[in-house]
């Protein structure tokens, strides 16, 4: 198969209303899929029954008040795609609560259009708190763990 033959089989399917073609020669196979068009994830909406109170307090004043809140630094989501604590479901996880890392140490891994990207930690330190269930769809930014620089 000649290259202008195969841009003219590209042409056609570009062109067309398939999503996958697969030609079968003696020496050659060619598999060619399109992709359906990115749809963004249903978001939740929650509702407050009232309002909360505004506040110009700095916010170490307001983590002070919240003696709940775990004190570290977050480590985010750099794309968006399925979280997973562990390289497979028969796995231990990467870390757990209580666990030292350094700055490089893999966390966790993050799957994205069938890619398996491995988060890093950009601190040293040790996971406070572990902020995402395994198989949960994250956001870009969204924050996956805790981790006290201690």
């Amino acid at each position: 198969m000649d290259l202008d033959h195969l841009r003219e089989i590209l042409e056609l399917v570009a062109s067309c209303d398939v999503s996958e073609v697969e030609i079968e020669e003696e020496t050659l196979r060619v598999v060619i899929r399109k992709h359906a068009p990115y749809q963004a994830l249903p978001q939740q909406i929650t509702y407050a029954t009232a309002p909360a109170p505004m506040s110009n307090a700095p916010a170490a004043a307001i983590a002070a008040a919240a003696p709940d809140a775990p004190v570290g630094k977050e480590v985010r989501a750099p794309i968006v795609g399925t979280f997973y604590g562990a390289s497979s479901p028969d796995s231990a996880d990467f870390v757990k609560v209580g666990d030292r890392v350094k700055t490089g140490d893999v966390l966790c891994i993050i799957e994205a259009m069938k890619l398996m990207n491995e988060i890093e930690s950009d601190v040293s330190g040790t996971i406070v708190k572990i902020l995402v269930d395994n198989g949960t769809p994250v956001e870009y930014d969204q924050p996956l763990f805790i981790v006290d620089p201690n």
